[in-house]
């Protein structure tokens, strides 16, 4: 039986994935409010400082409810927090796990961050907690995210078709990916390659 994530800090070169909290919260704002193409895929886009906060006192009640486990990405360079991940449908028993609710600000696309806080919760469900899958869904429009989970090295499994209703009223499609604890060191290999090569 693999073991439930915690309220750890994880800390690469570039990143430190950190438990969740409100503190964050001016931060994110600053950088994530009101950006439409931050949001669009996820939640209704929050205006402003206070609609971020309930985004996350709502993640942190699921965290409450053992439901998810949210954690901020803080870019080291400049100690402000540029996105968030969380560890949801969490199974112990069953040795599954995913990384989801995912967004970053816009100037952390393109950059190390995502890829660094990847491999961090990656190597944290598989060698801390002994995961044997870890799955990532992502919207069927949302390409950017496709595209960015197979490069992680990800196997896409399918498409659950009208599998949720989106804040827009739109049926979403979801596409499942997912990563095997054998498959984790060449996975791990990779994103370490990618990061050194900057």
């Amino acid at each position: 039986m693999a073991e439930r994530p915690g309220r750890v800090v994880l800390t690469g070169a570039h990143v430190r994935v950190e438990p969740l909290g409100l503190e964050h919260v001016p931060d994110l704002a600053a950088a994530t409010a009101g950006d439409l193409e931050v949001w669009q895929w996820q939640w209704r886009p929050p205006a402003d400082e206070a609609e971020l906060r309930v985004i996350v006192e709502g993640a942190l009640a699921e965290c409450d409810r053992g439901t998810r486990q949210p954690y901020a990405v803080v870019d080291l360079a400049t100690g402000r927090a540029v996105g968030s991940s969380s560890f949801l449908d969490i199974e112990p028993a069953d040795e599954r796990i995913e990384i989801g609710w995912t967004y970053y600000a816009r100037s952390a696309w393109r950059t190390a961050a995502n890829t660094e806080t990847k491999l961090l919760l990656l190597g944290y469900a598989f060698d801390i907690l002994g995961y044997e899958r870890v799955q990532l869904k992502t919207h069927h429009r949302n390409e950017r995210s496709q595209a960015a989970i197979l490069r992680l090295g990800a196997v896409y499994e399918g498409t659950l078709r009208h599998h949720r209703v989106h804040w827009d009223g739109s049926r979403r499609s979801s596409m499942f990916y997912s990563i095997l604890s054998a498959e984790w060191p060449e996975v791990r290999d990779r994103l370490s390659a990618r990061l050194a090569s900057g």
